[in-house]
């Protein structure tokens, strides 16, 4: 998985072979064939993998918790890159992680409705509904990703990001 995360970081989905990640780990490429019969199958098992990296066991997820992702994800850019320039190849129709992607954001709007709910109820301090303010975190923290994969010196995600909980009226401290 990590070879495969490796090759995608550096040359694109696209870009990408079977023979390179399979000359990465030591394998013929009938050999990473047998492991996964695509590429594409390939890149579904490291998306995968990626989320589990992250995962979060089921109602422990808090908004300070994000806060700590986010500073988290400051000190791995290679993999924050790899997923935004996969996360930006997918909306092109046939795209293999099309899919993927569609039901991650899914789950992770409703999973942050349901952080949002446990913060503030039913109606946060704006008097937007849970369902109707995690789109816009979630545009908070892909966003804040793209700008600081692309100026890290100007743009601090994790300030930013309490600087946003501080707009959604949570008290950071």
């Amino acid at each position: 998985m990590r070879a495969a995360l490796e090759v995608i970081a550096e040359r694109g989905y696209r870009g990408a072979s079977l023979a390179a990640v399979a000359e990465r780990v030591g394998l013929t490429q009938q050999g990473l064939l047998h492991h996964f019969p695509t590429k594409e199958a390939l890149l579904v098992a490291v998306l995968r993998d990626r989320d589990r990296w992250d995962a979060m066991p089921a109602g422990r997820l808090r908004l300070d918790l994000l806060a700590s992702l986010v500073e988290y994800n400051a000190m791995r850019p290679a993999i924050i890159q790899t997923f935004s320039a996969l996360l930006g190849e997918s909306v092109t129709e046939g795209h293999p992680a099309r899919a993927y992607f569609t039901e991650r954001y899914t789950g992770v709007r409703a999973a942050l409705a349901e952080v949002l709910r446990a913060e503030y109820g039913d109606r946060l301090p704006s008097g937007l509904t849970p369902e109707r303010a995690a789109p816009l975190l979630v545009a908070v923290l892909d966003g804040l990703q793209y700008q600081w994969l692309l100026d890290p010196e100007s743009v601090d995600m994790a300030s930013a990001f309490r600087d946003f909980l501080t707009l959604l009226g949570e008290n950071t401290g």
